[in-house]
């Protein structure tokens, strides 16, 4: 599983480094493939392709006609690209992603449990100082947490 944040850099070519508590994960649990994607292009989503193709699985028991499957579809292949990691532990961000999400420079590298997501580290920065709102503490209360 990936947790925290591990802020870094990308670089100039656009390549990521995997911070090393994510990378461990990766060596004990994946291989080198990944599919970097976006559902909003505010923010790369690197999914371990092992990941990825459960995703894709359970999409394809859907109806080709579904509308949500679609626009899922339509939004990462759009900014998607799979990736293979180098032998420095190092992806390469696709560009378009990159322009959309701003991901250069200094970014935040957040771990989801079976994805890590690469946000603009300020804009990430702003995120978090918004409160929860009343929906979401009810939320979290419905759930035990």
């Amino acid at each position: 599983m990936f947790r925290g944040n591990h802020p870094t850099r990308v670089d100039e070519k656009g390549r990521l480094k995997v911070p090393a508590e994510f990378k461990r994960v990766v060596d004990e649990k994946y291989g080198q493939q990944f599919y970097i994607t976006s559902l909003d292009g505010k923010s790369a989503q690197i999914y371990p392709f092992e990941e990825w193709q459960r995703i894709e699985e359970k999409l394809s028991r859907l109806s080709t006609f579904n509308p949500t499957k679609k626009k899922f579809l339509d939004r990462t292949n759009y900014y998607g690209q799979q990736v293979e990691m180098d032998g420095q532990g190092r992806l390469l961000i696709p560009q378009l992603l990159r322009d959309a999400a701003e991901v250069k420079g200094e970014v935040a590298v957040i771990g989801n449990l079976t994805y890590l997501e690469v946000r603009n580290l300020e804009a990430y920065r702003k995120q978090i100082e918004e409160p929860f709102t009343e929906e979401d503490l009810s939320t979290l209360d419905e759930l035990g947490i």
